[in-house]
Formats: C-alpha cells, sequence, structure tokens
C-alpha cells in the first residue's frame, strides 16, 4: 500500500503478509470507506479474501479465504473479487466478484457477515461457461468474468462493471434489476467497461469510464450511459494509456487515473470546462 499526497509525493507506505490475516497473491482494488478503513481485494488464483485496515495499516477484518477456488454459489469466500465498495447509508460492503465468479456479493461491513448476492439481471448467479464476446449477439443472460467493478450512488442504484460484456448493468440495493447499457459494444479483446467512477456534484450526474481495451477515459450520463465526453488514446506519452485500469475523482472534479501491465504508473488530470460541480447540501 503507497499513500500519496496530491502532487504525487510518497508519503507512506505499508502491507504485506502479516499474522491473522491472508495478504493477496495479486492486489486488486482498494477502497477507502465513509468511516476511513481502507479495504483491499486480490485477484491472484488462489484469491478468495478481502482485508479490512486502518489507514496506519493495522489489520481489522477479514472476510473470506484464500486457496481453491469453489464457485458462484459459496457465501463463505469470494472468487479473486476485484473490487468494492461500502455504502455509507447501510454499511453494507458491496463486492464485484469477480475474476473467477460472476456475482455482486454483499456483506455486513462492521462483522463481515453474509446478507445476499446476485447475478446478472438479478438472477442467481451461475458459472455457466461462456463462449467469446459476440457484438451481434444478444447479451448474455450471466455476467463474464471479470466482474469488474461495482459503485454505490446516493440514491441507492448500483452500478456494475460486467467487463468484456461490454456493459454496465444498475440494480437497487436489494439487487433488483434495474436497467443497462453497453459502452463502445463493438469492443472485443478485454471489455470496455473496467472502471466506473461517481461525479462529486448533488446529483451525482455523470460516471467517469476508464477504458482499457481502448485506452481512453469517458464521461457518461448516469442517467443512460450517453457518451458525453472523452479523453485519452493508446501510447506512452503523457495524457496517453497503457491498459488504463482504474480511476477515481476527487471532490475538485479532478481524475487519477492507473494503468496496468507495462503502464505501471498513475496520472492526474485537472478539471477543465463547465462541467457540473456543486457541493452538497448540508
Amino acid at each position: 500500500m503507497l499513500v500519496f499526497d496530491q502532487d504525487g509525493t510518497l508519503i507512506k507506505s505499508w502491507g504485506g503478509p502479516g499474522q491473522g490475516y491472508d495478504w493477496p497473491q495479486n492486489e486488486h482494488g482498494i477502497h477507502i470507506d465513509h468511516k476511513g478503513f481502507v479495504w483491499l481485494a486480490g485477484n491472484g488464483e488462489q484469491d478468495g479474501q478481502i482485508l479490512k485496515f486502518t489507514q496506519d495499516g493495522r489489520f481489522v477484518m477479514q472476510i473470506g479465504k484464500s486457496g481453491p477456488q469453489t464457485d458462484s454459489r459459496d457465501t463463505t469466500r469470494l472468487g479473486r473479487p476485484a473490487n468494492m465498495q461500502v455504502d455509507p447509508e447501510t454499511n453494507e460492503l458491496y463486492v464485484a466478484d469477480g475474476y473467477y465468479n460472476h456475482r455482486v456479493i454483499v456483506f455486513d461491513a462492521e462483522t463481515g457477515a453474509f446478507k445476499r448476492m446476485w447475478g446478472a439481471y438479478g438472477a442467481p448467479p451461475t458459472d455457466e461457461a461462456l463462449g467469446p464476446y459476440d457484438p451481434a449477439a444478444p447479451l448474455p443472460r450471466q455476467f463474464r468474468n471479470p466482474v469488474h467493478c461495482i459503485q454505490v450512488a446516493r440514491d441507492g442504484l448500483v452500478y456494475v462493471c460486467d467487463r468484456t460484456n461490454d456493459r454496465v448493468q444498475v440494480f437497487r440495493r436489494d439487487g433488483t434489476f434495474v436497467k443497462e447499457f453497453t459502452v463502445e459494444p463493438q469492443t472485443r479483446a478485454n471489455g470496455s467497461v473496467w472502471e466506473l467512477a461517481l461525479w462529486p456534484d448533488e446529483a451525482q450526474s455523470y460516471l467517469m469510464n476508464a477504458d482499457g481495451a481502448n485506452n481512453e477515459v469517458r464521461t457518461l450520463r448516469r442517467e443512460d450511459g450517453a457518451v458525453l465526453g472523452r479523453f485519452g488514446r493508446n501510447g506512452r506519452m503523457a495524457g496517453d494509456f497503457h491498459w488504463v485500469h482504474n480511476l477515481a475523482v476527487d471532490s475538485r472534479g479532478n481524475v487519477f487515473t492507473t494503468e496496468v501491465d507495462t503502464g505501471k504508473r498513475a496520472q492526474k488530470f485537472l478539471l477543465q470546462g463547465n462541467m457540473v460541480l456543486r457541493k452538497r447540501t448540508p
């Protein structure tokens, strides 16, 4: 775990194997919740756990366990989980699960107790093998791997990245399916929906979308997924991307991106133009 300031200066670091928990074989996904706890997932071949720490690296809780993978019906462990977010309204942990399983799974963020889970369209999750993605075919009735990101909006809508199906599915907190929209649906390879982040205005009007196959970041209208803007291209120069994998938006509208594979960097983009950015009403 590396902690930087806004200028990219390293402030502190911590992490690695320790007493009482299984450090992931391959770290994947990090989230700081409304209480300041740090959550970490892993997508290594044996990873089936999520870890909870304080910001100074003190271990708090482990959900799941490492070891051989099982299936999307198993509620005692995860399946190479990709990312997670705690809902401040309910203090529940929503997990995009993941690189092996095909589901959303929800736990109590205080106790780690299992609450509920669902697959695509809110149906029970299955692990039926799907063939290669075909842009001309109807969208499948289950998630493909990886179920790569999850975002819980203030209005209670849950946004899930079904990455290699090039789609975002939207649910209520209880798993009821609301709608879906596709993003660059001709994309094959690793898919177009790698990450989403909610815009920090009162209505959370937009979703920022990191696309590591096409190597660009898009502004999507949250209501229907319409593309309103985009930046970036494939390359190694400043402002270019190689497998842009994750992103975050701060309260000022600045966008932070990270790149995997041989990208190996974080970049910061400053808000320009007239995108809505208003503080929440106290």
